[in-house]
C-alpha cells in the first residue's frame, strides 16, 4: 500500500520473511491504550500483548505482557536474572527498537532484542500487538509470537 505508514510496511515486510501469518489492522487514533484497543477489536483486553521496553544496564529487554497485566518489575528481574528492569526512555525504545512508543511491535528491530512472554497470553487463541505503529496491530497466536520472537515464557505479575 503506497500511502502505508513506513513503519507499517516495514513491520509488513519483517512478519512475511519470519512466516507470521496474522492480519494487519489500523485502528483510530484515539485508541491508545489496550482497554480501547480491545474494544475496537472486540476482544478481551487479555488478550493485547503489550510490547514493554526496559533499560538493563544500558541494553534492550522486551516483555510482551497481557494487556491484564502489569509487570511486577522486581520479580520479572529475578526471574530473568538480572539486578534490575528500568523503564526505557523514549530515545532508548526508539534507538533499540527502530519504532516509538505505542506502537513497538514484537519483532522488526534494528537487532535482536531478547524477549520474554507472558504465559497468560496462551489463554487466548488470537492475541494482538503493536504492527510497528501507534495506530497498527496485528494478531497472532502465543505460539507464532514465540516462533517469531525467539521469546521465553514468564510469569510477569
Amino acid at each position: 500500500m503506497a500511502s502505508e505508514h513506513p513503519a507499517i510496511r516495514s513491520f509488513r515486510d519483517d512478519l512475511h520473511r519470519r512466516g507470521g501469518s496474522g492480519d494487519v489492522v489500523i485502528l483510530p487514533d484515539s485508541v491508545h491504550t489496550a482497554a480501547l484497543a480491545a474494544a475496537a477489536l472486540g476482544c478481551e483486553i487479555g488478550a493485547i500483548a503489550n510490547s514493554l521496553v526496559f533499560d538493563v544496564d544500558g541494553s534492550p529487554v522486551l516483555i510482551l505482557t497481557s494487556g491484564a497485566h502489569r509487570v511486577d518489575t522486581a520479580k520479572v528481574a529475578e526471574r530473568i536474572g538480572v539486578d534490575a528492569l528500568t523503564r526505557a526512555t523514549p530515545d532508548f525504545v526508539k534507538q533499540h527498537t527502530g519504532q516509538v512508543i505505542g506502537g513497538v511491535s514484537p519483532i522488526d528491530h534494528p537487532a535482536p532484542v531478547p524477549t520474554w512472554i507472558d504465559s497468560w497470553l496462551r489463554n487466548y487463541e488470537v492475541v494482538w500487538a503493536a504492527a510497528g505503529h501507534p495506530a497498527a496491530v496485528f494478531s497472532s497466536t502465543f505460539e507464532e509470537l514465540v516462533t517469531m520472537t525467539g521469546a521465553r515464557e514468564i510469569e510477569v505479575a
